[in-house]
């Protein structure tokens, strides 16, 4: 990609899967800083880096101020090594986040597995055709149908 390419806000959105609007938001935020081109928004490689950036930080739970505060260390040195120390710190601290939420919901998802076997079971036992209702209602596979379906031939 060269240094001059430059990027309309609608190919960003379609590359990127966002919309409009998110750009602006981005923009208004200072994230973002495209030229103009009359009333047209220009986004530079730059803006484009930036918003995949942007994007990666928030699919991984960082706010958009930790974001702007990593995005804005780029700038401090030529080889951006206070940008990478800080972006290090804060990644491995996210990692430690992230795997305590895992085990969160872990326990979470087989609390409620063993809740549903103990409430099928009894329902089971006193109303099967509420039962068989109430698990057509939820449309979702039973565990075991659903480990089936993701191991099909289209997965």
């Amino acid at each position: 990609m060269t240094a001059d390419r430059t990027f309309t806000i609608r190919q960003l959105c379609r590359e990127f899967a966002v919309t409009p609007r998110a750009l602006r938001f981005y923009e208004d935020k200072g994230l973002l800083s495209p030229s103009r081109n009359g009333m047209n928004r220009v986004y530079s490689p730059r803006d484009r880096a930036r918003l995949l950036l942007i994007l990666r930080g928030k699919r991984v739970g960082f706010s958009l101020s930790e974001i702007r505060e990593m995005l804005d260390l780029y700038d401090e040195d030529d080889v951006h090594v206070t940008q990478m120390a800080t972006s290090i710190t804060r990644f491995r601290k996210r990692i430690v986040a992230l795997e305590a939420q895992r085990e969160e919901i872990g326990l979470a998802i087989e609390g409620l597995r063993t809740t549903c076997s103990t409430v099928e079971a009894r329902l089971g036992e006193l109303r099967p055709d509420l039962l068989k209702s109430a698990i057509e209602a939820a449309d979702i596979p039973s565990p075991g149908d659903r480990k089936d379906a993701l191991s099909g031939p289209n997965r």
